[in-house]
Order: C-alpha cells, then structure tokens, then sequence
C-alpha cells in the first residue's frame, strides 16, 4: 500500500495503536531495530503481527530519498 508524505497516518501496531508517523519519529531519533522502536514506544509484547511492519518502515527509512513515497505493508 502506498501513503503519501501529508495523508493520514496507518497503525503499524494495532495491539498499541503505534502509528507509521510514531515508528518514524522513533527512527529518526536514532531507534535502528524493530525491538528499539517497540522499547521507545512503551510496547509490550503483544500478537507481533507488527514486528515486520516496523522493520520495513525502519528499512525505509535508511533507503528513502526525500520526495520519495512512502510504502506501507498491508
């Protein structure tokens, strides 16, 4: 699924309501890994559905250009 930047934000992890934008925020703050960005976000374990999801926003983040989309996993 494809967002583009100014669109609503998408829940990376519906268990906490952790959004695409928070992940984000957590990366650019200098979280590198699914377990950081989870860890900066007050998660606990939960089904881990998420876990994929916020490694591919994390590996986005160290290959996105600026006016890149952005690419959300469904």
């Amino acid at each position: 699924m494809v967002r583009s930047r100014g669109s609503p934000p998408m829940y990376a992890c519906v268990c906490h309501a952790v959004t695409d934008d928070d992940v984000r925020d957590h990366v650019k703050a200098g979280a590198c890994s699914a377990k950081e960005v989870r860890t900066a976000c007050g998660m606990r374990p939960g089904c881990g559905s998420c876990v994929g999801r916020i490694r591919d926003l994390i590996e986005q983040h160290f290959t996105e250009r600026p006016g890149d989309e952005v690419f959300v996993a469904a």
